[in-house]
């Protein structure tokens, strides 16, 4: 009989557009596809994530089985695991989807383990449109600000076509028992805080496929205009998928090009861009979660809550959506309870915690990889430091997002802070945003007790945001520290 090939998965865990499944599958041996679970590496995972994870492993067992194929669920540290189930099976060779950023330091562990048994491994392209390793300015440098990075990119791209799922994924006839899902402890139990996940997402390959019709048929054509809506079902939902591989953003890519051009795709194809500016950051600092790309920013003088009573409290009414400021709370809110937040709104919020309150972006940053079920490794730490102004291309830390005018402005009606701030639902629109502003007979009509139903501001906007920047001035301007370091 053949020796089997071994099929590690990690970040792509869908069978459609899998050059690795296919490589694999194209040898024409039995494939035995295996997910390492790393407590180590999982113990830093967010608690949304996980649940995600679970659900993202589920369907591709389920998608492996239908092709004849099984998935095997293995413990312990991939530079290890592989290279043992690899002799134990008497496979001489290992593909793989190719990471970014500090996964890619597990890689080289993988493969100089493999090599060192006689194994081969190969590492395939496909996580990105764009290989990060090779897109540079013409002085050979990385990229710093979007717009040119998505000029040439968009101009040069070409991902090719997605590759369709094989009819069949054949199993070795043995294989090692493996552990169970279960045993792993991805989902919550006691007390099980995922009721709002499991209302608002059916994890796996099928159903994020469907969400990418439906919004291609439906929003895409609107996305322009409506994206910035958080009252509006006007986003695509796809970025879980995209950050746990349920779907390739050659898929994406694939179905916004076959829409009719206009104004929307053009529009959402840029957010697509946005994820690969900020995978070409992360491969370029594989410690952007860590550490400020702007090196002033590392002497800012934040308010830190492990020391400071006010600030500890001020960081626990963020996180429970009780500022006192409605947009802002209305976010966090819709954030625990599905898992995301609409873009718009997480841009606010975070300008809210780092500005505001003068709380590191690296706290809100961590808060958001245990709550979002779309926590990415890139997109997360690139978007807080865009907010806080510490990063590349980034909001210069001068300007500092009005909550109240931006809810005005993105939530007219008020309906986004109705569904997710009820206590606030009888304000009529030109209170609901600024209720502190009502008078008491409007208070009183709507329902509304200030500092018992619903709390008072945590502080003065204007006061908060000079404070902001009284903070920026004393930092000295100077370059992108070397990514290297």
């Amino acid at each position: 009989m053949t020796d089997p090939v071994v099929l590690w998965f990690r970040r792509d865990l869908r069978v459609e557009d899998n050059p690795a499944l296919v490589a694999a599958v194209g040898s024409g041996a039995p494939v035995a596809a295996v997910y390492v679970h790393d407590d180590a590496r999982e113990a830093l995972a967010g608690g949304a994530s996980r649940w995600a994870l679970a659900g993202a492993l589920e369907s591709l067992g389920r998608a492996l089985a239908e092709r004849g194929g099984r998935l095997l669920l293995l413990r312990g540290e991939a530079a290890t695991v592989l290279p043992a189930l690899a002799r134990q099976l008497g496979a001489g060779h290992v593909h793989a989807m190719r990471a970014v950023g500090p996964e890619a330091r597990e890689e080289e562990a993988v493969a100089r383990a493999l090599e060192g048994a006689g194994r081969r491994c190969t590492f395939h392209d496909g996580a990105l449109l764009h290989d990060p390793r090779s897109l540079t300015t013409r002085t050979g440098t990385p990229y710093r600000v979007f717009t040119p990075f998505w000029g040439t990119l968009a101009r040069t791209l070409d991902p090719g076509t997605p590759l369709p799922a094989p009819a069949r994924v054949p199993a070795p006839e043995s294989l090692p028992e493996g552990e169970t899902l279960a045993a792993w402890g991805l989902r919550p139990r006691d007390p099980d805080w995922a009721g709002g996940l499991r209302a608002t997402w059916t994890c796996g390959e099928a159903a994020a496929r469907a969400r990418l019709a439906a919004f291609v048929d439906g929003a895409l054509d609107g996305y322009d205009a409506g994206r910035d809506r958080p009252d509006r079902p006007a986003t695509s939902g796809l970025a879980p998928a995209l950050a746990l591989g349920e779907l390739s953003p050659r898929e994406v890519w694939a179905a916004c090009r076959l829409h009719p051009p206009g104004p929307g795709a053009e529009a959402f194809s840029r957010q697509l861009g946005w994820r690969e500016f900020s995978y070409h950051l992360l491969h370029h600092a594989p410690d952007m979660a860590r550490r400020s790309l702007r090196a002033p920013f590392e002497a800012f003088p934040w308010r830190d809550p492990a020391t400071d009573p006010d600030t500890a409290a001020a960081l626990a009414a963020w996180r429970r959506g009780r500022t006192g400021v409605p947009f802002v709370d209305a976010g966090m809110r819709a954030l625990w309870h599905t898992g995301t937040m609409h873009n718009r709104v997480r841009m606010v919020v975070a300008s809210f915690l780092v500005k505001h309150l003068l709380i590191d972006w690296r706290v809100g940053l961590a808060w958001f990889d245990d709550t979002l079920v779309d926590a990415d490794p890139a997109n997360n730490p690139a978007g807080w430091q865009w907010v806080a102004g510490c990063g590349v291309d980034a909001a210069p830390y001068f300007r500092v997002f009005n909550p109240v005018a931006q809810g005005e402005k993105f939530d007219p009606d008020g309906a986004y802070v109705r569904q997710w701030v009820p206590e606030l639902a009888r304000l009529p629109a030109p209170l609901i945003h600024r209720p502190w502003t009502a008078s008491p007979v409007e208070l009183a009509a709507a329902g509304v007790r200030l500092g018992e139903t619903y709390p008072r501001p945590l502080l003065d906007l204007a006061q908060g945001r000079l404070r902001a920047l009284a903070a920026h001035a004393t930092l000295r301007e100077g370059p992108f520290r070397d990514s290297n370091n």
